[in-house]
């Protein structure tokens, strides 16, 4: 049970209610961490708009939803690691063992890879990666646009794992547990 009390679509504030009637036409259900985040106006609009700008970004929705998994299982997130393997599968059509891959900060695919243990290094280490796997990242094909989005994404999926962490948001996907590879 949530220690914040998600309040129902119709009761979010005024503010919110045109952001989650889009994000219900978007993606057909509104989640309650959107439904959460909502209690702030504010918080729910820029959650979204960094959102849909890195949708634009270099980095593929496989990508960035391998990103998401692997940073929300470093962060314990059961809340994110549930909605992030629906939307891996579902949405980004990852094949199951590349999600469990991705948790582990791994892909059978060496780009995808090196991306995802750079991830991993930047949540790990706060930021404070070293030359040399800055170095990995550039030699696998990714550019310097490209590390500047693959850090924004670890740090939009940090954001929402916090959140639901210390907000223990009720789970609405099917339920996925951090450290439980299956």
């Amino acid at each position: 049970m949530s220690r914040i009390q998600i309040p129902a679509v119709d009761q979010a504030p005024t503010a919110s209610q045109p952001l989650l009637a889009a994000v219900q036409q978007q993606l057909g259900v509104t989640p309650n961490l959107m439904k959460l985040v909502a209690l702030s106006p504010a918080a729910l609009e820029g959650y979204l708009s960094l959102n849909g700008a890195l949708a634009k970004s270099s980095l593929s929705v496989a990508l960035r939803e391998r990103i998401a998994l692997a940073i929300a299982e470093f962060n314990q997130c059961d809340y994110c690691l549930s909605a992030h393997s629906y939307l891996g599968e579902h949405v980004a059509r990852i094949p199951a063992a590349e999600i469990t891959a991705a948790r582990q900060h791994e892909s059978s695919d060496a780009k995808l890879s090196a991306a995802l243990q750079f991830a991993y290094r930047v949540a790990a280490d706060h930021g404070r990666v070293s030359d040399a796997e800055l170095a990995a990242l550039r030699q696998a094909g990714f550019d310097d646009a490209s590390v500047i989005e693959i850090v924004v994404v670890v740090a939009l999926n940090i954001l929402t794992n916090y959140v639901n962490n210390v907000a223990r948001t009720t789970i609405d996907f099917p339920q996925v547990r951090a450290g439980v590879l299956a």
